[in-house]
């Protein structure tokens, strides 16, 4: 099992930067790929990140590209989403999220195994 809990979340002005982090534990961060996603109001669940279990790889929406920067530490047991330029359409729950054990990076929601809770990001005009 794996227990994920974002943070970071909040108010800001769009042409803002917000960083969301996510915290993880209960087994060894390390084997799984993680990914951030977003949920706006009145919408599905989207992708916006994902990482590899070693940082070498690096994959963004179209949406957010040049602007996120999604990183790790497995020292630290941490995944970050640096947010920059943010739009009030950047405007959504985001969500972190880990694969099972040794599997491959994904857009894909059901590639995930594990959920945080969410934290809220609200960019104002």
């Amino acid at each position: 099992q794996v227990q994920l809990v974002e943070s970071g979340g909040g108010l800001v002005q769009a042409g803002g930067s917000l960083r969301l982090s996510c915290a993880a534990s209960g087994r060894t961060f390390s084997t799984s790929a993680m990914g951030w996603f977003r949920q706006a109001p009145g919408k599905e669940r989207e992708f916006v990140a994902h990482i590899s279990r070693f940082a070498g790889s690096t994959y963004y929406a179209d949406s957010v590209k040049g602007r996120f920067t999604i990183s790790r530490d497995n020292a630290k047991n941490t995944v970050n989403l640096q947010m920059n330029s943010l739009k009030p359409e950047d405007t959504a729950v985001y969500y972190c999220a880990a694969t099972p054990a040794f599997s491959s990076v994904s857009s894909r929601e059901n590639a995930y195994a594990y959920w945080g809770q969410g934290t809220q990001v609200t960019v104002s005009s």
